[in-house]
């Protein structure tokens, strides 16, 4: 399928909002709300790093703009339209790309999100994915990692780990379980819960490479500690012992939100899932832990590290 086809026939129906101009020019024009803050985020997956290389196009093309969306909803912001850019390998063929058109499309209506347009290319060694996300937050309501205080209450939303026992699911590693292997391959952002957040929570980032270490970056962008209570870390399958709750907490892919409140002050109510308060925010620097009210050194691995 030449390029011209593949956006005519497939991405432009998609493409429904007046500011995608029918994908015929070569950007979008947009209008935004009226005295609204923008906010952009761009995230890439890449074939055999991001995603498994059998795992279906549907789910690749969902995760790829449920980790834009979740970057949006960790900054309180509202989604509007997306960006698009799609390196592709030999393996990416049309019926492949038809999947991946069809699982975006169920995305795009899923979370009430427009295509605006991007670009593609073909011959690449593997696939490499990309997906801009635009969107737009109340001035002063957009939440960051820098403002944590000591005496805040640290949350999680969800639960943690469970997308560690998915990836286990589709390596062949483990005993099938539906859920579990959604939560690995069709992430959910939570973009009501960040919006609830804007303007309550003093900081706030999603889960994206491990709850310890994105709790760590969010204590180092704060300039604050944060003492978590292994305990408390919210599990949707029982731990059978510390090492796997400690291999739940470092593990990748959850895509939940890890905030701070101040005391006293409750989560936002009925905006998405559970929230669990793991912990505490105390002056000082770096991580600490503990489990049945004794400390637990850190583990080496924290979490996913690029490169």
């Amino acid at each position: 399928m030449a390029e011209r086809d593949f956006i005519a026939r497939l991405l432009a129906p998609l493409a429904i909002n007046s500011a995608a101009r029918g994908l015929v020019d070569d950007a979008a024009v947009w209008t935004p709300p009226l005295g609204r803050n923008l906010v952009f985020t761009h995230d890439i997956l890449a074939a055999g790093v991001h995603y498994l290389p059998g795992d279906p196009p549907s789910d690749v093309a969902w995760k790829l703009l449920a980790v834009n969306l979740s970057d949006l909803a960790a900054m309180a912001a509202t989604p509007a339209g997306v960006l698009l850019g799609l390196g592709l390998s030999a393996a990416e063929d049309d019926a492949w790309r038809e999947a991946f058109v069809a699982g975006l499309a169920r995305a795009l209506e899923t979370f009430n999100v427009s295509l605006w347009g991007g670009d593609t290319v073909t011959g690449l060694d593997r696939a490499v994915l990309g997906l801009t996300a635009i969107g737009w937050v109340e001035p002063g309501k957009a939440l960051g990692r820098a403002g944590a205080r000591p005496g805040d209450v640290l949350y999680v939303s969800g639960s943690i780990g469970d997308a560690g026992l998915g990836l286990a699911i589709a390596q062949g590693k483990a005993r099938f379980d539906k859920h579990l292997l959604n939560r690995f391959r069709r992430p959910t952002p939570r973009l009501a819960l960040g919006a609830a957040l804007g303007g309550v929570a003093t900081a706030g980032m999603d889960v994206s490479d491990g709850l310890l270490i994105d709790a760590q970056r969010l204590a180092a962008a704060s300039g604050v500690a944060l003492a978590i209570d292994l305990e408390a870390v919210p599990l949707s399958r029982p731990a059978a012992s510390l090492d796997d709750l400690l291999a739940r907490v470092t593990a990748g892919d959850d895509y939940e939100l890890l905030f701070s409140l101040p005391d006293g002050v409750p989560p936002p109510p009925a905006a998405g899932p559970p929230v669990t308060a793991i912990g505490r925010v105390c002056a000082g620097v770096g991580l600490s832990l503990s489990f049945a009210g004794q400390p637990v050194s850190l583990p080496a691995r924290l979490g996913w590290e690029h490169a």
